[in-house]
């Protein structure tokens, strides 16, 4: 999902452009986003910002999408 998000200034994602398709597009819940969003850090395909409002992607989109 992320992947198809346009990056704003230095590659920044605003984390509410990926929570709410999310939440209300794909009908999951809170602790899913959260359980999504670790996964990704963990598979270094993300990096969230330390104060939680935005993330960067890590890896080429088009690895993304597989």
């Amino acid at each position: 999902m992320a992947a198809s998000i346009e990056p704003v200034q230095d590659g920044r994602i605003y984390i509410e452009r990926i929570n709410a398709p999310f939440l209300y597009t794909l009908k999951a819940s809170g602790l899913e986003f959260g359980a999504g969003i670790r996964r990704a850090v963990e598979k270094g395909w993300l990096e969230l910002h330390e104060s939680g409002t935005f993330v960067r992607l890590l890896e080429p989109r088009k690895a993304l999408t597989t």
